[in-house]
């Protein structure tokens, strides 16, 4: 499944992203690492794909720090539940209090998820939609890359595939997101949900890695400093007296 998930910039920023989903013995998420801000790649290799808790994750298409928030707050809610309980926590609770609390918002927090994991009940795979209406599928997409990742499960999905076909598949229907939709990009990342185990499989693949770098390297002018990655102009300090005051 693709885990649009999100890491976006802390601060804000837009994750417009593929995100997909294919189930067989387990659950695949997918996602691609772009996150953009306006015009502006933000962060070329952001995470996606979020904790929900041991055995359920979610991809998160729309406002980073919605998706975020919304995805750290239910994965606390659902670890004091199993502190509570001492059981593993179900698909359908986390997807229960995903979609009352977007519901709550009227579509105003900008979360868009694909939600998956294995429980005791076994596989599941939900659509959550900001406003908070939901979809139970086989597969699934959300993003602005998700009409071209869609026409790949489309064509290629069938049931009974192994694990391997089914992270080829997915990694086809993110290269395909990231190939025809500016908002996705960069790399693919892959979580693979089965009974009792999770594999999270970071950059699994780089389809457009970075191709010309300076021989010479970058330098700036005087006054400016490269600090933390941002470019920081030093500005000197004006005093302007009037009347005798400063």
């Amino acid at each position: 499944m693709s885990k649009v998930a999100i890491e976006m910039p802390s601060k804000g920023g837009f994750s417009k992203i593929c995100v997909d989903v294919v189930r067989w013995d387990g659950v695949i998420l997918r996602a691609d690492t772009r996150a953009i801000e306006g015009p502006i790649i933000a962060d070329k290799n952001c995470e996606k794909i979020h904790y929900i808790a041991p055995n359920i994750y979610c991809c998160g298409a729309g406002t980073a720090v919605d998706t975020e928030a919304v995805t750290d707050m239910i994965s606390s809610q659902l670890t004091l539940h199993r502190y509570h309980t001492g059981r593993e926590s179900r698909v359908v609770t986390a997807l229960s209090l995903l979609k009352s609390h977007l519901f709550n918002y009227q579509g105003h927090v900008s979360a868009a998820l694909v939600l998956g994991g294995v429980d005791i009940t076994g596989l599941h795979l939900h659509t959550i939609y900001p406003h908070g209406s939901t979809d139970t599928l086989p597969y699934a997409t959300m993003g602005s890359g998700s009409l071209a990742a869609m026409a790949i499960f489309e064509s290629n999905y069938r049931e009974g595939l192994t694990r391997d076909e089914g992270v080829e598949l997915v990694a086809e229907a993110i290269r395909s997101g990231i190939f025809n939709d500016l908002g996705s990009g960069s790399n693919v990342d892959i979580c693979v949900i089965t009974k009792g185990h999770m594999e999270y499989l970071r950059n699994h693949m780089t389809p457009n890695p970075r191709t010309y770098v300076s021989d010479k390297g970058y330098s700036f002018f005087k006054k400016t400093g490269n600090i933390c990655s941002f470019l920081i102009y030093f500005i000197p300090k004006c005093v302007i007296v009037i009347f005798g005051r400063y």
